[in-house]
């Protein structure tokens, strides 16, 4: 890879990490600011947009569908792991873990994980198309 290439990979991580670290402080001003049923469902909703940013973070060159696929995936399978006790388990000695893992399974969240990558595919759309028509001028 050429310098180029490194240094396009590199923006491409930083623009993650930075998105990250905007969903993270989006969902602490929300939980911090608000309560009730809205804030729950869009940190629900967030979590698969920081995921998503992780994915990108990890594997820049992935496309967009497959970072959103990967971080609803994920989504789902960690609220699916709240049918068993594990998480609650966890949970209940970390603070952490209950952030990451949750508690308690709930049906409606994983249309929030759908929300959530949805918004985070849309931007990362819009950004690659745009990196590409600078790219290209």
């Amino acid at each position: 890879m050429d310098d180029q290439g490194t240094a396009a990979l590199g923006r491409r991580r930083l623009a993650a990490a930075g998105a990250g670290a905007l969903t993270i402080a989006t969902a602490l001003t929300l939980r911090a600011a608000a309560g009730g049923d809205f804030t729950k469902y869009a940190g629900d909703a967030l979590y698969t947009v920081l995921l998503h940013t992780l994915v990108v973070l990890a594997v820049p060159r992935v496309r967009p569908r497959t970072a959103a696929a990967v971080a609803l995936g994920l989504s789902w399978a960690v609220e699916f792991a709240q049918l068993s006790p594990v998480p609650a388990e966890l949970s209940a000695h970390s603070t952490a873990a209950r952030l990451v893992l949750g508690t308690t399974f709930n049906p409606a969240d994983l249309l929030c994980y759908v929300v959530g990558a949805a918004a985070a595919l849309l931007v990362h759309q819009l950004t690659t198309r745009r990196q590409a028509a600078v790219r290209a001028a």
